[in-house]
């Protein structure tokens, strides 16, 4: 198996990302590198295939993007780790199930190793502490190859998560590790998390690649920086 590409993002408006992470699906051949990309998003909601307007409450100037993942509505903003995993799911023998067995309890690993005791769900993907949610996934398959991924809640404005049913879910609590964690800087956890899911999906190494290298957003991005 090739090494695995971890890139790292910075900032990056959503549906620049959203459209890379589609070429990238959809040229990609046998050989493919598998990819997770690590980067944070300014305010958006996305809404998944099945989302239903009524759990979008009061969006206010936040833009709403309807987008071709699994899920219900979710918030991304500036404070918030996401994490793309653009994997030849069929090539690795993966099921989707066991790819999201992955993704949680890498999250979950990760998260420990913080002092904070998290959990997966058998009735709702993501992790949580306690009843509150501090990552959400949202998978799609094409070609037998993943795109799109989780996003951590880290250091961010929670405000947003009042103006939706997050997930679909009323009155869900959300939280975020610096609730726990006063200190806690996004990009160290960025990179445990990606040499976490590096271990977890099987690779002995990755290439690590920072925004100014070979970034496959269009570069006015803030992928030149």
């Amino acid at each position: 198996m090739s090494d695995l590409i971890v890139r790292s993002l910075g900032v990056a408006p959503y549906s620049d990302t959203w459209q890379a992470m589609k070429n990238l699906t959809q040229s990609r051949g046998a050989e493919t590198p598998d990819e997770i990309w690590c980067l944070e998003h300014p305010p958006v909601y996305t809404q998944g295939q099945a989302g239903r307007a009524e759990h979008i409450l009061a969006p206010g100037n936040i833009p709403i993007v309807q987008v071709d993942r699994g899920g219900q509505v979710t918030y991304h903003g500036p404070g918030q780790l996401v994490v793309y995993l653009m994997m030849d799911v069929k090539r690795a023998g993966l099921g989707v199930r066991s790819l999201v067995d992955v993704i949680e309890k890498s999250i979950v690993a990760v998260l420990a190793d913080l002092g904070v005791e998290a959990a997966a769900r058998p009735d709702a993907p993501g992790v949580y502490v306690g009843d509150a949610k501090i990552a959400s996934l949202g998978l799609r398959l094409r070609r037998g190859c993943s795109f799109h991924g989780l996003a951590l809640n880290v250091n961010m404005n929670m405000e947003p998560f009042s103006r939706i049913n997050p997930c679909g879910y009323a009155g869900l609590p959300m939280c975020q590790i610096r609730d726990f964690v006063p200190d806690v800087d996004i990009e160290q956890v960025a990179a445990n998390l990606a040499a976490q899911l590096s271990r977890a999906l099987g690779y002995a190494a990755s290439t690590v690649l920072q925004t100014s290298e070979t970034c496959p957003l269009p570069m006015q991005t803030g992928c030149a920086q």
